[in-house]
């Protein structure tokens, strides 16, 4: 470019030198070599400056490739961050999952936990309650063994004691496990149509008396009993009817029992059943005989009293 710009300048002089004088063209020869020096200095500097920003502009390029190996650098790390951190979030909702069944599952083990607990502590009560049912049960038994083998021995001791009544058929003494029967014919305590015990009868309510006063663990009933022969005559206005002689037999039987033979009052009842409980056919003698008797009846008091009653 510099040698196409000084061409032109030349050119310019012989053209000029051929149509103006000789201090003229000299005036401009000076000029256009000054012009064609300061253009040449122009072009030496734009050419500079152009190799100067050829220079920058390489650089800049460099810079820029450098620039954009760095943003895809980072755009790659960005990716792989993202990445990672969607990983990192898929497996943090993950574990709040797992979290949330494990505190499900914990919840529902920990209300398992309280129901056996719960189960548990039932048991234990239904097998103190058991073990409670278990020693009551075997008190009564023991309480009850115990009981019938007091009242067989009493058996034993009435049977001796009465074994000349027992032998004429009097009396009759029946046990059946936990209870005791002394069926006596009236003749034995009372004159006919009477409700007071004879004085014979009295030797033989002594004997029953003396074994009866040791029992503490029975009830003791009297019983009264009659044929079904209604009263007559004069006994009427005492006795309207064997109601009323059936219980007062019964009544002084008792009478006698607590205040001559010592016995617990508490332990004892009487009760009159006139005919209506034979234990033979009244159409007979021997049938009616029969069932004109005093029966004392022994029967169990309740088995828990009885329990508290024995000495461990």
């Amino acid at each position: 470019m510099q040698r196409t710009v000084l061409a032109m300048i030349t050119i310019s002089a012989v053209m000029l030198a051929g149509c103006v004088g000789s201090a003229t063209h000299q005036r401009t020869l000076a000029e256009l070599e000054e012009t064609r020096e300061t253009l040449a200095k122009t072009v030496a500097a734009f050419e500079s400056y152009q190799k100067q920003t050829a220079a920058e502009t390489d650089g800049l390029k460099k810079q820029l490739e450098t620039v954009w190996h760095a943003l895809d650098d980072a755009n790659t790390r960005i990716m792989d961050l993202t990445a990672r951190v969607e990983s990192e979030q898929s497996q943090v909702a993950e574990l709040r999952l797992d979290k949330q069944r494990l505190m499900s599952a914990t919840t529902a083990a920990q209300g398992e936990i309280e129901r056996t607990r719960a189960t548990v502590k039932q048991r234990e009560q239904d097998l103190k309650a058991e073990m409670a049912e278990k020693a009551r049960l075997e008190e009564e038994r023991a309480a009850k063994e115990a009981e019938i083998q007091r009242l067989t021995q009493t058996h034993a001791d009435l049977t001796k004691s009465l074994e000349a009544e027992i032998a004429k058929g009097d009396i009759r003494i029946k046990q059946v496990r936990d209870r005791l029967t002394i069926n006596m014919v009236d003749r034995v305590l009372f004159d006919s149509g009477q409700g007071q015990v004879k004085p014979a009868g009295l030797r033989v309510l002594k004997q029953v008396r003396d074994i009866l006063k040791n029992v503490t663990d029975k009830q003791i009933r009297i019983e009264g009993h009659t044929d079904n022969v209604p009263i007559g005559g004069k006994l009427k206005t005492r006795f309207p009817s064997n109601w009323e002689l059936s219980t007062a037999r019964a009544t002084s039987v008792v009478r006698y029992l607590i205040e001559e033979g010592g016995v617990n009052r508490a332990n004892l009842s009487a009760v009159g059943y006139a005919d209506m409980r034979p234990i033979a056919s009244n159409a007979t003698e021997e049938g009616r005989t029969a069932n004109r008797r005093i029966e004392i009846t022994l029967y169990p008091k309740d088995l828990s009293e009885i329990a508290s009653q024995i000495k461990p």
